[in-house]
């Protein structure tokens, strides 16, 4: 591995984590280039919900690039994407009441979180955005003045302005009311803050520590938004594409944002491709006023097709997602009962699942004991503290168990050091 030590950025950092080669990968599995299997828990980040090299989505990739499909297209109309926009409309929209212009603003979730936050200054003529506290959007400077992490923060070099945190879901653990701050610095004159153009949130944090927000809290922050004439960001790039059950992860709350940023799992095979949807009224760009070379992806345009007309066209995959999901929370719950010195917090919905340790140390040696195991799985949390269990959700029931039998042996280990 001395090249990737010679040559490749000290910036690296999955690298350092799991310290082997990877040569190949197939469905929930990884194997490096001597032939060890892993099981992931990892999927990419969010990125490969179908698993690795899925079989239906390859088999129309070979197909459409055999032919010699269009590779890149920028913002141009082609076939490709004709049916991604049709198939998107008929199997997401359409069922769920749900009316969106479709932009495609680059090819990740930061450019996808950069075009919602500069739409929703233009639409309001506004500057200032609010975040939540613990929250992640990117690594560009739009999205990280939104994004709550010092470190990551600390990494753009100049000040990061125009965007006010305020305390996400039980940051105050219940003794404040809901928005009690939010709102009375919204209705007093006096208060300083600047009127905000929009409000950018997660429904579950995965970045920021597997943070859950409640239906209601959602429901609230939705109607208080209405209330004062500020736009609502959903960001959904890791969250969405089914990771906690639903498509869309505020689908729980039964509320209707004005903007949705997706990412990661859209592409279908893990190609990179990026969505921001919009209520058609707040459609205001200019042709071109925001692009990107490479948003027009059509190989990814391909392969979300198929993920959309193979996982989506029933409720089979999200029933199976929530039974996954309550089966690794039964688990974490156990582990946190049998280890109670160790101040174990399970968290999580559907298959974006952790748990905290009150040592955050812990998290990362569980993780690196994981990895001794055969299992990927990466630490979250302001402090790395907890241990997030985020497996494709085709995960098969075995690999589920073998998985989560990894999960309890890593976590006694370092518990009992």
């Amino acid at each position: 591995m001395n090249v990737f030590e010679s040559l490749e950025s000290e910036v690296r950092s999955y690298g350092r984590t799991w310290p082997t080669v990877f040569d190949r990968a197939l469905g929930s599995e990884l194997f490096d280039e001597n032939g060890k299997p892993y099981l992931d828990f990892f999927a990419g980040a969010g990125a490969l919900n179908y698993g690795h090299n899925n079989p239906v989505f390859k088999e129309a990739l070979i197909d459409y690039i055999r032919r010699d499909g269009v590779t890149h297209g920028l913002d141009m109309q082609t076939a490709a994407k004709r049916e991604f926009l049709e198939t998107f409309k008929r199997v997401v929209l359409e069922p769920r009441n749900l009316d969106y212009k479709i932009q495609f603003p680059g090819p990740t979730g930061a450019n996808s979180v950069e075009s919602a936050l500069k739409l929703a200054r233009k639409v309001t003529g506004r500057e200032s955005i609010i975040n939540f506290t613990n929250a992640f959007h990117g690594m560009t400077l739009g999205a990280l003045s939104v994004t709550g992490n010092s470190m990551k923060r600390g990494g753009a070099g100049i000040p990061l302005v125009h965007a006010t945190p305020m305390p996400y879901d039980h940051y105050l653990d219940g003794r404040t009311p809901d928005f009690i701050w939010f709102e009375r610095l919204l209705e007093d004159s006096g208060s300083g803050l600047n009127e905000p153009a929009a409000v950018i949130v997660e429904t579950v944090q995965g970045e920021g520590g597997i943070n859950v927000a409640r239906a209601e809290w959602l429901r609230a922050l939705a109607e208080l938004c209405k209330r004062h004439g500020i736009l609502l960001i959903v960001d959904d790039v890791q969250m969405g594409c089914g990771r906690t059950g639903p498509f869309f992860s505020f689908e729980i709350a039964g509320v209707q944002p004005d903007i949705v940023c997706l990412s990661k799992s859209i592409g279908g095979y893990g190609l990179p491709m990026a969505l921001t949807l919009l209520r058609p009224e707040l459609d205001v760009w200019e042709p071109g006023e925001h692009n990107g070379t490479f948003r027009g992806n059509n190989p990814a345009f391909v392969t979300s097709t198929k993920a959309l007309q193979e996982y989506w066209t029933s409720d089979k995959l999200e029933k199976s997602t929530l039974a996954k999901g309550e089966q690794i929370g039964r688990c974490l719950e156990e582990l946190s009962q049998e280890l109670k010195p160790a101040g174990l917090e399970p968290r999580g919905r559907g298959l974006a699942r952790g748990v905290a340790f009150a040592e955050p140390a812990l998290a990362g040696r569980a993780s690196t004991a994981a990895f001794e195991r055969g299992l990927l799985m990466e630490t979250s949390g302001p402090n790395s503290e907890v241990l997030k269990l985020m497996p494709p959700l085709t995960v098969t029931d075995e690999e589920l168990e073998r998985g989560l039998d990894i999960v309890v042996d890593a976590v006694r280990a370092v518990c009992a050091r």
